[in-house]
């Protein structure tokens, strides 16, 4: 399989010294695979972190930035960074009002989250943690106890970033992540498996004529292999599932992402965009936004995922808030 890369131990290093090299408002931690808000740590401001393993361009750290996060680390491909590597960007992106970490439900990255708060917490830090599990597809995978935290997680990333924007306490900050997290839902469908750098070949096998429903973002299995289907009954599918565990009624406002994974045409994103906004309206539930195009991706996988979050006042005020990052902006 061709990519574009140098050595796959170098794929890493080589993306994020690009990133910051293209983005001034972004700068990278010494000897670590870390990256903090160039004009950081912000005094006045709660800090709201992140992180994963890469390969899931834009995130993380295409969403550090004003309003969103203050710093992301990078673990190697499909896996978590290190727990010394979570605790230095805490510790750097803190700026005095405490630090937020949104962690993905995984359980590497769970694990190593709560052991790089408790390194920063010994250095006087006060970090809160908020986990996101918003795939409504399976409890249990080969990498989490419970939900898999996928898409709906730059949600919280951008609610808990406008909130800490607004000079919030952290307690704060935490409970807007939280409400986030409890009223978002995501579910997702593999076209082809990706190719990780290091393998160089599919890490799992679909046959022509079928599609995986309900896969992760590392490709793992979903709830049901199934022939193709026609967008339309893709989208259809996503959203019943969705919209069936979030329990939204006629009348209830929602934000909506439909997702590329990483090797979808922006066109066919539009194809099912169109049909989740006709299923909406047809079922009396306004859209305040839709987002689509490429948020949380799994390397050159064909597919997609849809996201609903149930939105309020609140929440649809701190989505609407300004922000610029590498891989969002928000206009006032």
């Amino acid at each position: 399989m061709k990519k574009l890369i140098n050595e796959p131990t170098d794929y890493v290093d080589e993306m994020l010294d690009g990133m910051v090299a293209a983005h001034p408002g972004l700068r990278r931690l010494d000897g670590t695979e870390v990256v903090v808000r160039a004009d950081g740590p912000t005094a006045d401001e709660v800090a709201v972190v992140s992180g994963g393993g890469s390969g899931h361009e834009p995130t993380h750290a295409g969403y550090v930035g004003d309003g969103m996060l203050a710093g992301a680390a990078a673990g190697a491909v499909f896996t978590s960074p290190t727990a010394d590597q979570l605790a230095e960007m805490v510790q750097a992106a803190d700026g005095g009002r405490g630090v937020l970490c949104v962690v993905k439900n995984y359980e590497g990255d769970v694990m190593n989250f709560d052991t790089g708060a408790e390194m920063a917490e010994l250095d006087g830090v006060d970090v809160r943690q908020v986990v996101v599990d918003d795939d409504v597809a399976v409890e249990d995978s080969l990498y989490t106890s419970g939900r898999r935290g996928v898409c709906g997680t730059i949600l919280v990333h951008k609610c808990a970033g406008a909130k800490a924007a607004e000079g919030a306490e952290l307690d704060e900050v935490a409970r807007v992540a939280e409400k986030v997290v409890d009223n978002v839902g995501t579910m997702g469908v593999a076209l082809t498996s990706c190719v990780t750098p290091e393998k160089g070949e599919p890490t799992f096998e679909l046959a022509e004529d079928e599609i995986e429903l309900g896969i992760g973002i590392h490709g793992e299995p979903g709830v049901e292999r199934t022939g193709t289907m026609t967008a339309d009954e893709v989208a259809d599918t996503l959203l019943d599932a969705v919209l069936d565990d979030l329990g939204i009624d006629s009348g209830e406002e929602v934000v909506t992402i439909v997702n590329g994974m990483g090797g979808t045409p922006l066109s066919e994103l539009y194809i099912l965009q169109r049909r989740v906004a006709e299923r909406l309206d047809a079922e009396g539930v306004d859209v305040h936004d839709a987002w689509v195009g490429d948020y949380m991706t799994s390397l050159d996988m064909m597919g997609c995922s849809v996201t609903v979050c149930r939105v309020d006042d609140e929440l649809t005020e701190l989505l609407d808030a300004p922000a610029e990052t590498p891989a969002l902006t928000v206009r006032e």
